[in-house]
């Protein structure tokens, strides 16, 4: 910059000397001066607006993996799932459509499984549109209780009285195993991720909202065997039954979802309140499906009958009267599950997230 300021003075004084106009020498020398520092200034500032205006690299998402108990046993879970439903589609020669639900069940529970794993090894939990709070534990008991339905179903369906041949009959021995070894990862993973004592922790976590996951099971499966064949249409009690699974249903399974999508803020009321209120009201219409049920179904005064009619010991599966009986069991189990809830809910205090 010296040098460049110093040729040029000394070009216009030679000039200065030489001209009329002499007296302006300091001028025209700072004149160019300036110039000459445009000139080196000017790609400076380019190169900075250039810098500012070039699009920043977007960050690279990281992969965040600590090494827990409750990670080896949802990765523990999903191999089994996994297998278990791999094993059977491959040589269990399933033609029945139970076997379909089994399969459901199996992979529902691996493709929900992988969904949590991948969220919590990317750290997106912030981004899910579900509170993350509730919505692992609420999946992992429906997982559970899913292969714990397909444990049961399977064999009863596939291994009871089966003359195939031996490699299918092997095949279908190896995914009942591998859905027993599922459940129990499951029911691993409720019991390491539930609430303790004291801890601050979603409404799903703690005791009432597991319990609300396992009434809506048992009263999905109560459909399952109250509609094929249909079982309540021989009388107007029997569709009272019905109109009380069906309601207790409806109003667990929003519970469930008002938890899970964090809208519980939203309602005009308590939100604790209703939950004992809703208990409450659940007790009082199982107690009375509890009752009338088994009365209008095995009574012979109201066209029930007492005896395990002969044919159903040859049935494959399920025959009518043994899915009465399993509508009375569960109905019974569902009053309890209600009862344990009622208790609960009046105890808890619940700290919203």
């Amino acid at each position: 910059m010296l040098s460049i300021i110093k040729k040029s003075g000394v070009l216009m004084g030679t000039r200065g000397r030489n001209s009329p106009d002499g007296g302006n020498r300091g001028r025209s020398v700072y004149q160019i001066s300036v110039c000459t520092h445009l000139r080196k200034v000017t790609p400076q500032k380019e190169r900075k607006k250039k810098s500012l205006s070039s699009p920043t690299p977007s960050p690279i998402m990281a992969i965040v993996l600590h090494s827990s108990p409750l990670l080896w046993t949802r990765l523990a879970a999903m191999v089994f799932a996994c297998v278990a439903f791999s094993v059977a589609v491959h040589g269990g020669r399933l033609h029945h459509g139970t076997g379909d639900w089994c399969i459901f069940c199996w992979a529902f529970s691996f493709a929900g499984t992988l969904l949590v794993v991948l969220v919590e090894l990317f750290g997106l939990q912030a981004r899910a549109p579900v509170s993350w709070k509730n919505f692992p534990i609420t999946f992992a008991c429906y997982s559970a209780l899913l292969c714990l339905s397909a444990s049961i179903i399977f064999p009863l369906y596939f291994l009871k009285g089966s003359t195939g041949p031996s490699d299918v009959r092997d095949f279908r021995i190896v995914s009942t195993v591998f859905s027993c070894l599922a459940t129990i990862a499951y029911i691993s993973e409720v019991s390491i991720s539930k609430a303790r004592p004291g801890e601050v922790a979603g409404y799903m976590a703690t005791a009432p909202g597991l319990l609300k996951v396992c009434e809506t099971f048992v009263a999905c499966i109560i459909f399952v065997f109250i509609s094929d064949p249909v079982l309540y249409d021989r009388h107007d009690a029997l569709k009272y039954c019905m109109s009380v699974y069906c309601i207790c249903f409806i109003l667990s399974a929003a519970i469930i979802l008002l938890c899970i999508g964090e809208c519980t803020g939203c309602l005009p009321f308590p939100f604790a309140r209703f939950l004992s209120a809703y208990a409450l009201l659940a007790v009082v219409l199982y107690l009375s499906a509890t009752i009338i049920w088994p009365i209008f179904n095995f009574d012979p005064k109201h066209g029930g009958t007492k005896q395990r009619p002969y044919n159903c010991s040859n049935a494959l599966g399920l025959c009518i009267w043994d899915k009465l009986i399993a509508v009375s069991v569960l109905t019974g189990l569902n009053f309890i599950l209600y009862l344990i809830d009622l208790v609960y809910s009046t105890r808890l205090v619940f700290v919203s997230a």
